[in-house]
């Protein structure tokens, strides 16, 4: 097993609510869905492990795509919705947030007990990842939530978060299973957050004294160093800039939204009737199921599917999240009686995607990506926009001025 990766965001403190919790549990069993009928249960828990990929699961979900909030959110969505169905998709979601992180080795041994697999191996590797970072590691970070999602077959992700009360920020730590020698000799795959200067750490090479010193004592197995492979740090600042993004690749995602030669693809006519902003938010859906690591080094991106709950790109527009529900959940249940077309299509939008982008120019970045937003803004109640302040009223002004979309 290694630490996979980690991620160090802005504390947040607010809440997710009802209307949104909802729609990530059912969005977030669909794409899961969709993920283990291409690619296997294996990928998804590898896919967990990726604090790049993890962050942009939750930005398409409509969080604030910064935000410590993912976290806690994303991982309590996805085991409200996996475990109804976890015979089926073979995979389990343990532990959660304060007192239900507490609940984690029950949890393991009642799947062992229902699967076959070493339930005390299992609740030895859920103790052991989190004492490596809230021990072994002493950098500033108290945990408070630790997620162990695990396969039929054993194959499992640890998603775990500490805060720094200091300074109000939190540090998400990724561990996987895959190619697992021990806990203690490079364990780590990636830790993500920012650098705070000076920190005990007795996985270190240069512990080395300290750790024979100590094991004299102990009897325990050295130490070695935690491979830092992902490191993911967010910035501070709530709002989404340009900076924060691939603009070519959200400028392509665009144009295949807008732009009228897309009614011309035959592989998209399947999703004939679909509106030129479902398309858009069904695009960066399709990219979270079907796209390569390489694509998710802006998480910030996905925030334009779904928006975030805070208003940040701009509100959650529940119609348009319901029609993306809609049509994943048609794709989804098509596949399983044969019928793979749907599926086809929405796999095409990062297909057709990822070929323009080689040609694609976006000209007059940041005067288009500023009017993007603003025309999301502006159009927002339209599209049943919500925030956590209530919901999206129409412009004072006459009409929103028409935007070349780059």
């Amino acid at each position: 097993m290694k630490r996979s990766g980690s991620a160090d965001l802005p504390l947040h403190y607010g809440y997710v609510p009802k209307w949104l919790a909802e729609r990530m549990s059912v969005l977030g069993l669909a794409i899961t869905e969709a993920i283990i009928a291409d690619y296997g249960q294996t990928e998804m828990v590898r896919r967990l492990s990726d604090p790049f990929w993890f962050q942009s699961l939750g930005a398409v979900m409509g969080m604030d795509w910064h935000s410590s909030g993912i976290t806690t959110s994303l991982m309590g969505a996805l085991k409200r919705s996996i475990n109804k169905h976890s015979k089926e998709l073979g995979i389990y979601i343990c532990g959660g947030k304060g007192k239900f992180s507490k609940e984690t080795p029950a949890e393991l041994l009642k799947i062992a007990e229902a699967t076959g697999l070493n339930g005390n191996e299992l609740v030895r590797s859920s103790k052991l990842s989190a004492k490596v970072d809230n021990t072994a590691i002493q950098d500033g970070f108290q945990l408070y939530t630790h997620n162990f999602i695990v396969t039929n077959t054993g194959q499992w992700t640890v998603v775990q978060q500490g805060m720094h009360a200091a300074d109000k920020t939190a540090r998400r730590y990724h561990w996987h299973s895959d190619d697992f020698t021990s806990f203690v000799e490079e364990p780590h795959t990636a830790i993500y957050g920012i650098n705070k200067g000076q920190i005990l750490n007795l996985t270190a090479t240069e512990a080395s004294t300290t750790r024979n010193s100590m094991l004299n004592i102990t009897h325990e197995q050295p130490l070695h160093i935690i491979r830092e492979v992902q490191e993911l740090i967010m910035p501070a600042h709530h709002e989404v800039t340009l900076k924060d993004v691939d603009i070519k690749r959200l400028g392509t995602i665009l144009w295949m939204a807008y732009d009228k030669q897309l009614k011309d693809f035959e592989e998209l006519l399947l999703l004939k009737g679909v509106g030129p902003r479902t398309v858009q938010s069904l695009a960066l859906v399709s990219e979270v199921i079907h796209g390569t690591p390489s694509r998710f080094k802006d998480p910030a991106r996905f925030s334009f599917a779904h928006g975030g709950k805070d208003g940040h790109p701009f509100p959650v527009p529940t119609k348009v999240y319901d029609e993306t529900i809609s049509q994943l959940q048609q794709a989804v249940h098509k596949a399983k009686i044969g019928d793979t077309d749907k599926a086809q299509a929405i796999k095409k939008l990062l297909e057709i995607a990822v070929k323009r982008e080689k040609d694609f120019i976006a000209d007059n970045s940041n005067e288009n990506f500023e009017k993007l937003i603003q025309k999301e803004r502006d159009d927002s109640w339209k599209y049943g926009g919500k925030t956590v302040f209530g919901d999206a009223k129409p412009p004072q002004n006459a009409k929103a001025k028409q935007m070349k979309l780059f």
